[in-house]
Order: C-alpha cells, then sequence, then structure tokens
C-alpha cells in the first residue's frame, strides 16, 4: 500500500485529499486510468490473485514435514506437541492428497484422534475419527480407534459395531488379531443397553430470549443523524434487538483461536477449510456456512464378505455427512475468497470485509449494474487526506481481485470504484466490533475460578473484552452513540444482542458506547477518539454538561487533608469550561458549585448529577487551574505532577514485575509507598489510584497474600463504583476477581458479593449471563458450599 501510495503523483494526491463525496467518481476515474496503466500496479495484482504465487494455499509436502514431526512428538509421548504438529499438517494438506496407500487428510484426522485420546478428549477423538471415515470409509485404523473411544466412554454397543468394521477392512494378520482380542475382551463388558456417545455443537446457542414486543424505529436527531428510538416504554434489562450480520470477517490476530464463522474459541479438533489453509472451524456446521463445498468420500467401500444388516447400517450412518442436512439458507462469505488467492491474507480485514459485502449485493440482486449493500451513513468529505487515498486505491485493488478472482463478469470501472469507496465508509463508520469475554488465563478458557493459591489462579479471575471479528449489521448500526449509554450490546456466536440498562421513556433515543464512556476515559479523551474514529462531536449527556466523574478521573487532592474538593490542571479545567459554555448557549447553565462537595453525595456515585441545581454566575473556572474548587486553596501542580509521575513509574516497573514473574521484594515495598503517595496527592477517586490498586492486588496475589488482596481489590472497586455506577457492567468484571478470592478464604461476604454479580450480569445479559459467563454455575456451587460450612 505505502508503495503505491509512493506512487501517485502530488497533483493526483492534492485532488484527492480535497474531494468531497460528490467528486469521488470523478478522483475514482483518475486514479483507476492512472494504476491500470501502472505496470507496478499489474505486478502487485498478479502477485494477489495468481493461483501459482499463492502462500495460503494447500501443500502437501509442508503436510506431510509437519506429520513427520507430529509423529517425533507422538513417540516421545509428548501429545500436546504431536497435537499442534497434525492440526498444522491438516490445515495444509490438500484434500485429494494421498500418503502412501492412503488419503492424506484421514491418515491426518487419525493421528490427530490418537493424540486427543491421549490426552483425555473423548468427544473430540471420536468428531476426528468421523471426519476421517467420511473421507475413508474403509480406513481400519479410523474404526479401531472409533471403537477404542466409545468403549472407553463405555458406549459398549457401538465400540463392538466400531471394532467388527474394524476388522473386516483390515488386511493384515497381525492387525486382525489384535483387533479380534480387543473385541474378546470387550465382550466381557458388552450390554445392549449401552447407547451411543452424544454429541452436540457446544457453538449452536439455543436462544430463550426473544426480543420485547415494544418495537424500535429509525428517528432523525439534531447533530447525530439517523439513530433508533423505542415507540413506546421499556423496562430495565429487557432485550430490545437481536440481529445476524449482513457481513463479517475474522480480525487477523484471531485467525489462530477463534472460529472464522462463529468466532468462538476453537476447540482442539478445529477444522481447516478444504480448499485454503486460510479459515478454521469450530465443527462442520460453521465451516459449511462459510462456503465449504461439501465432497464426495474419495474411497468407496468394497467388501467381499457378506457383512450383518446391521454392520452396513452402522457403516452408512457414520460415515455420512448428514450434518450438512441441518444447514439454512445462507450466504457463504468465504466461498469467493476461497480460490488460491493471496489477496483475502494480505489484504486488511476491513478490506476484506468490504469485499464479502460487495460479493453479497451482487449474488443477492442478481445483476452487475449497481452494487447498493446497506442504507447506512458515511463521513468521506471530513477524512484525512492520508486515509481518503488510501481508501481509494483499496477499493481499486479490491475491485480488480474480485474481478480476476470471480466467476462473475465484474466490470473494473469508476463507478463500481466509487461504490466499494463508500462501502469502505460505511465499513469504517458503521462496523461493530465482535467482543468475546475470555479470562486471562489461557489454561482455562471455560472456567476462570480456581483456588487462588498460586499467581495462576489469579490471572484466571481476571476477565477482559477480545475483538475477534468486525461485523456490518444492517440495523444495529443506526444505533447511535453515547458517553453514558441506555442499552448494552453483546454478542452470542456473530449475533447482536442488545438489552436496556435503564428505563427508557416513549421516543426516547436508545444508545449504545462506541467504545469510550464516562468513568473510564476522560472527557477530552473521549471527544478526541470520537471525532477521529467517526467524525462527529459528542454532545451526550457526559459530554455536554459538567459531572461529577469527569472532574474527579484525574483530579489531584486539595492540599488541605481533610477537604473533599476537586483540584483540575489546565486540560481539564479547559475540558469542563467548554461543556459550560455549551451549557450557556443551550440555555442550561451549570457551575461545579453543585459537584465539588464529594462528601455532600453519600452513596451517590460520582457520575450522578445534581439537575436542579442551577449557577447564578458560569465565571467560577476563570482562576481555576490548580485551585480546590471547594475552599480555594492553592495546589503546587508542577511538583505533584512530579511524585505523580515518580509513583506511577514504580506502579509500572511492579506491573513489569508481575509479567515478568520477577516480583521482588523491593518493588511492592516502592509500589506500596507509590500507593501512598498517590492517595494524597490524587483526589480519593482518581482512576490512577484504582488501576495502583489492582496492580498490587495481582502482585499480593502472585505470592499468595490472598488477604491483602482482597483488600486492594475492593478498594479499587470502591473507586470504580464512583466513576461509573455501582451496578456498571465494568463492575461485575471487577467483581469475579473479588468473589473468587472470597471463595479461596472461605469468606462469609462471598454469598453477598455473588448475589450482586449476579444481579449485574443478568442486567446487562439476561439470561445469556450463563453462557456469556459458564462458570457462574461454578461460583454458585462454591459459594452454596461455603454457606453449608457456616451454618455447620
Amino acid at each position: 500500500m505505502e508503495r503505491l501510495k509512493s506512487m501517485v503523483p502530488d497533483t493526483l494526491k492534492a485532488v484527492v485529499g480535497a474531494s468531497s463525496a460528490d467528486d469521488i467518481l470523478s478522483t475514482s476515474a483518475s486514479l483507476l486510468h492512472f494504476f491500470l496503466a501502472l505496470p507496478e500496479f499489474q505486478l502487485m495484482v498478479r502477485d494477489l490473485v495468481d493461483p501459482e504465487r499463492c502462500v495460503s494455499g494447500k501443500n502437501k509436502d509442508a503436510a506431510l514435514d509437519a506429520k513427520q514431526k507430529g509423529n517425533r512428538c507422538f513417540s516421545s509421548a509428548d501429545f500436546s506437541g504431536a497435537l499442534a504438529f497434525y492440526s498444522q499438517a491438516l490445515i495444509v494438506a490438500p484434500f485429494d492428497a494421498r500418503d502412501k496407500d492412503k488419503n492424506l487428510v484421514s491418515v491426518l484426522y487419525v493421528n490427530r484422534a490418537v493424540a486427543l485420546y491421549k490426552l483425555g478428549f473423548k468427544i473430540e477423538c471420536l468428531r476426528d475419527c468421523n471426519r476421517a471415515l467420511q473421507i475413508s470409509p474403509g480406513y481400519a485404523k479410523a474404526w479401531y480407534w472409533r471403537g477404542k473411544i466409545n468403549a472407553s466412554s463405555e458406549n459398549y454397543e457401538d465400540a463392538m459395531a466400531d471394532l467388527h468394521v474394524a476388522n473386516l477392512m483390515e488386511t493384515s494378520s497381525g492387525g486382525k488379531r489384535q483387533i479380534e482380542g480387543e473385541m474378546k475382551l470387550l465382550q466381557v463388558q458388552f450390554t445392549t443397553t449401552s447407547g451411543s456417545l452424544t454429541q452436540h455443537d457446544e457453538n449452536i446457542f439455543k436462544i430463550s430470549d426473544v426480543p420485547h414486543e415494544v418495537k424500535v424505529k429509525s428517528i432523525v436527531m439534531p447533530h447525530k443523524g439517523r439513530g433508533m428510538a423505542s415507540t413506546g416504554e421499556i423496562p430495565p434489562s429487557y432485550l430490545v434487538h437481536s440481529e445476524e450480520p449482513y457481513a463479517a470477517v475474522i480480525l487477523k490476530n484471531c485467525r489462530h483461536r477463534y472460529c472464522h464463522y462463529c468466532f468462538n474459541e476453537l476447540p482442539v479438533d478445529a477444522v481447516p477449510c478444504s480448499f485454503c489453509a486460510i479459515p478454521r472451524y469450530c465443527s462442520e456446521h460453521c465451516q459449511l456456512k462459510a462456503g465449504h463445498q461439501s465432497r464426495n468420500n474419495v474411497e468407496e467401500v468394497s467388501l467381499h464378505v457378506e457383512v450383518p444388516t446391521e454392520i452396513e447400517n452402522h457403516i452408512r450412518e457414520v460415515t455420512s455427512e448428514n450434518w450438512e442436512e441441518k444447514i439454512p439458507e445462507h450466504f457463504p462469505e468465504h466461498r469467493h475468497e476461497c480460490l488460491d488467492a493471496n489477496w483475502p491474507a494480505v489484504l486488511p480485514h476491513e478490506v476484506v470485509l468490504a469485499g464479502r459485502v460487495v460479493v453479497k449485493s451482487l449474488v443477492q440482486r442478481r445483476d452487475l449494474v449497481e452494487i447498493k449493500a446497506l442504507d447506512l451513513s458515511y463521513s468521506y468529505t471530513e477524512l484525512a487526506v492520508e486515509v481518503k487515498l488510501e481508501l481509494c486505491i483499496y477499493a481499486i485493488v479490491l475491485l480488480v481481485c474480485l474481478q480476476r478472482s470471480l466467476s462473475l463478469d465484474l466490470p473494473v470501472n469508476p463507478y463500481f470504484v466509487y461504490q466499494i469507496i463508500i462501502i469502505m465508509c460505511q465499513i469504517r463508520l458503521n462496523s461493530m466490533a465482535i467482543i468475546r469475554m475470555k479470562s486471562s488465563d489461557p489454561n482455562t478458557p471455560q472456567d476462570p475460578h480456581r483456588k487462588l493459591s498460586s499467581n495462576e489462579a489469579a490471572s484466571a479471575s481476571t476477565i477482559e473484552q477480545v475483538s475477534v471479528g468486525q461485523a456490518i449489521y444492517a440495523v444495529g448500526s443506526l444505533f447511535n452513540h453515547s458517553c453514558r449509554p441506555n442499552i448494552h450490546a453483546y454478542f452470542l456466536a456473530r449475533t447482536l444482542f442488545i438489552r436496556t440498562t435503564e428505563l427508557v421513556e416513549a421516543g426516547c433515543s436508545l444508545e449504545l458506547s462506541y467504545g469510550p464512556q464516562v468513568g473510564q476515559w476522560s472527557c477530552q479523551d473521549r471527544l478526541k477518539f470520537l471525532g477521529e474514529k467517526y467524525c462527529f462531536r459528542c454532545q451526550c449527556r457526559s459530554c455536554s454538561v459538567v459531572n461529577l466523574s469527569d472532574l474527579v478521573l484525574s483530579a489531584f487532592h486539595c492540599v488541605h487533608p481533610h477537604c473533599s474538593g476537586i483540584v483540575l490542571d489546565t486540560f481539564d479545567i479547559k475540558s469542563e469550561t467548554e461543556k459550560l459554555k455549551q451549557s450557556r448557549h443551550a440555555g442550561d447553565i451549570y457551575s461545579l458549585e453543585p459537584y465539588v462537595q464529594v462528601d455532600k453525595f453519600g452513596d451517590l456515585y460520582a457520575g450522578e448529577m445534581d439537575h436542579n441545581a442551577q449557577e447564578k454566575s458560569y465565571s467560577s473556572l476563570h482562576a481555576g487551574v490548580g485551585y480546590c474548587l471547594k475552599c480555594g486553596s492553592h495546589c503546587d501542580l508542577e511538583s505533584s505532577c512530579l511524585m505523580v509521575s515518580k509513583a506511577l513509574g514504580n506502579i509500572k516497573r511492579l506491573q513489569d514485575g508481575i509479567v515478568r514473574k520477577e516480583l521482588s521484594s523491593s518493588l511492592l515495598s516502592n509500589a506500596l509507598e507509590s500507593l501512598d503517595q498517590l492517595r494524597k496527592v490524587l483526589h480519593a477517586y482518581n482512576k490512577s489510584i484504582a488501576e495502583a490498586e489492582d496492580s498490587i492486588a495481582q502482585a499480593f496475589c502472585f505470592i499468595g497474600e490472598l488477604q491483602c488482596v482482597m483488600e486492594h481489590c475492593k478498594s479499587s472497586i470502591q473507586i470504580l463504583e464512583k466513576l461509573c455506577s455501582p451496578d456498571h457492567v465494568v463492575i461485575g468484571y471487577e467483581l469475579v476477581k473479588l468473589l473468587s478470592i472470597q471463595l479461596s478464604l472461605g469468606d462469609v461476604d462471598a454469598g453477598e458479593t455473588l448475589n450482586r454479580l449476579v444481579i449485574i450480569f443478568e442486567h446487562h445479559y439476561g439470561s445469556h449471563a450463563a453462557v456469556v459467563f459458564p462458570y457462574l454455575k461454578s461460583f454458585k456451587r462454591e459459594a452454596r458450599k461455603l454457606c453449608e460450612v457456616e451454618d455447620s
């Protein structure tokens, strides 16, 4: 991209940079004419679309090499290593490649199944055996290991049938003797009441919630354009909307860990694409939905002996791809990219997403006259010069790649370039990040609760949000932003769900957060982020009037220890003064006076505002820099900033020590001293104190001082409650950590923390809370045991 940009003449760059939305067609024509005549551009496109130059295609030699490495690991009892190499071999193995006299892919599935069996993954082992048999129904080893796993799961009837088939397929006398020996041992345990192992796809959720009957409608709002509002009153925690994406794509940095269709975490028996080496899926269900074309079995079963009818039925049942029949009508997103071409792997994920939108629009419209995907807003004119040029070049590159890769006779002309640029602008402004909640402990992705007796358990109790995909939603993308939102968005697989987090009056705008929220980011940081990424100045209820959260987030403490007043620096004064000016123009003049005396709020959280309080004049900020807004005392901000910088440096060194697992007593001691200094210099609700408390809690967890962990964890939560709100979802994430500590210590308050945690999660996720956070069940079980001990 940088090379192509550098080749564009400065005069043409200037034209693109000064262009508006009305000029896109003419600038597209100029750029397209320039690049199509450029030899370097043609060479680059050839590298992107030529199958012979594809580095992401299948490769038999690479597959065999990985297989041999897996075999060596298996021989040395390194079953985890063997599993990794067999999985890598499956990704690059051509579907029709042979390994001696057998299909290579089926051999690899069986090899991985055996490694899974050794590691205790029974269901996954069985699935891999089935996959091998759907390719090679006559593969005796696959039937043998299928029988072994069924026997270990006490599915004796299936196990006997599997071994019977294995014996029929086996050609060597030694192999037959081994199988017959297994059958004799199994016959002793055999019972006709044994059922076959039940399989289920954990990635297919059964959704019990349905959207609330109150409808939402599109509205036009001042300063915000189109948005969504309720036609009636909606109570808190109600599901108001759910939707599948128009198009979605996985982020590049998540390709190895998450399913390329549903975006759930990949199981150990992930399924690769049969045609290229890029995607990995959690199941055949997702593989087919993404665009996998089913292949016929490459081998025919030829039995030269008479086979009982029940065995014939068993073979037919196991080897048939009956999962395909369960897939509803859908658009195969990956199919047009699966053509031995580099561009899906090389181009940024936003460009690949644009390609999926383009192809879906063309296929659904069944003509090539116009791309008309979604009626979403976009902001081209406000973009920076470099961004405009980049969008135009990517649109041309994508169009040429699609034209040369697809069977569609896609015209390469300025009008199609113009349409793709619009789609890319829409994606830039309206796409949503698909989020997964995960534990920071990679060893326990499904159950982050452990007894906290080590640093490993500490990380297991920490919850973080991970962006795994990007998607365009036809309706979901219309919901506007607020830094204090009244709805909460989350995802199950690809499906977007939106719930209310407070009472929403009829006709009220339904607004979610695009990232920054009050209490988490300062106002100036929020405005900067939203302006640069989404090209608008936020005028939500938290960015247009003074609120205590923005005041105290990075405020200093008054020089008098017993004064709870706020001291602001130049940047915060400027930000809050701007709010006051805007409020004054709007006719609602607020001052800092109602918000400076923190102690008068009692149990109210910091972001809560007294809207009845009005100001006699709005000039109270003129001399506010460095002065307490409660008592007027002056603070030496220069020396305070130096002290804070030194203290935060010690906290950072502590964090680095935790990461390196080199935590010395001096690091911890210095951090504790620095925390005391921060408490003296910064306001009690300053977020830096909360972050320092959390870092020190992690350090104490590293050395097993759980009582200290709990104390610092509680202190951090108390500050966050003031900055956000007591029932904010962020508090729920922190309570996960606190609860796991309390359960480890046998703290009697664990039950109260659990109840609060459940309320917060169900408030934001409804009945899906148990799906998003599956370890809630184990928390409840441990808390119940603790209560039983207390009662006894």
